[in-house]
């Protein structure tokens, strides 16, 4: 397959046309995010006229990051890397107790 060359404005990630959705009137950003988090189903209209239903709720031990904190964390192991560096920084239960006698 022949490589096409193209210059640097026309790489540059634009939204299309059809996703633009500025002239929306009443769009809500995060209008559905609390009970997404809570926990949610969805259910399937089959062809055959039958519903079917799946239940979506985060894995045990699954956290979502907030977008904010996605930009300097966005991957697992950047997460779990800035957290064991945190917990190397507090003072461990142990130490804490020795200072209290």
């Amino acid at each position: 397959m022949k490589k096409v060359k193209t210059d640097e404005s026309s790489t540059r990630e634009e939204m299309r046309p059809e996703y633009d959705f500025s002239s929306m009137k009443g769009g809500v950003r995060g209008k559905y995010y609390k009970a997404y988090r809570e926990g949610h189903k969805v259910i399937i209209h089959e062809d055959d006229g039958s519903d079917s239903v799946q239940y979506f709720k985060l894995e045990d031990g699954a956290v979502m990051l907030e977008p904010d904190v996605r930009e300097y964390f966005p991957t697992s192991q950047a997460v779990n890397e800035a957290l064991r560096a945190l917990i190397r920084i507090i003072p461990s239960k142990r130490d804490v107790a020795d200072h209290r006698k």
